[in-house]
């Protein structure tokens, strides 16, 4: 079985690695907010109506059923998130503007290129190259039945071109929800030799850990250097 000229292959990987910033895995500030229980229960009904992985939780999103998210689960509130969180301004390869996934690779030598290439486009458009972010490692099991655009890297889902490259990756991971596929495993566009895959099914997300931290420094242009491992996991 194909989907748009791709292979459907099962795959089944016990480590892959997705980089986030440290700020997304820190503790949550509300308590410090208040000084009794009462007092956080109310900050948390406000938070809980306005939090899109919250609602996406409670009665579910355009484009996210509640049903399809997971509970239960070491960094289950964190996995939802990916999905329940989109940028409407700006899809991604292969999500887009009401639905997110979770990106990771085989290597974090491939999540600090791709991390990295998308942090300088953000620094030149608001033309300040001197930034200092610290990502830690999510560590994930993934199996299942995944499209596999590695036998065709000049698919034009993966053109370097995000004008050209991203609306097809759109079209092609609702093309795989649609076959019943957990996502795409592809060869990345930012470092060549790197495997990436982009998971469309919450559930496809298995036993996630934390790993170490790196940090990626510009200093006034647009080659970031790269220090790590520099500290111990942060706290969940």
């Amino acid at each position: 079985m194909q989907v748009d000229g791709a292979p459907i292959v099962t795959i089944a990987y016990p480590r892959t690695v997705r980089l986030v910033s440290t700020a997304r895995l820190r503790q949550a500030v509300l308590a410090s907010l208040v000084d009794t229980a009462d007092e956080l229960a109310e900050l948390a009904e406000i938070e809980a109506a306005t939090s899109n992985r919250i609602v996406a939780e409670t009665r579910g999103i355009s484009g996210l059923a509640a049903n399809e998210l997971v509970y239960d689960v070491p960094h289950a509130h964190f996995i939802n998130a990916c999905f329940a969180y989109a940028k409407p301004r700006e899809p991604n390869r292969f999500n887009g503007a009401d639905r997110g996934a979770w990106y990771s690779a085989l290597a974090v030598e491939t999540c600090l290129a791709e991390i990295a290439f998308h942090m300088t486009e953000f620094l030149a458009r608001a033309g300040d190259f001197n930034a200092v972010v610290d990502y830690a490692e999510m560590f994930c099991s993934l199996s299942g039945d995944f499209v596999d655009l590695r036998p065709q890297p000049q698919h034009g889902a993966l053109d370097p071109d995000k004008t050209h490259g991203y609306p097809r990756g759109n079209a092609l991971a609702e093309a795989a929800r649609r076959a019943g596929t957990n996502g795409i495993v592809y060869p990345s566009v930012r470092h060549p030799g790197g495997t990436c895959f982009a998971v469309l099914r919450p559930a496809a997300v298995q036993s996630v850990r934390q790993g170490d931290v790196y940090r990626l420094v510009w200093s006034g242009n647009p080659a970031p250097t790269t220090e790590g491992p520099i500290t111990s996991p942060p706290s969940p």
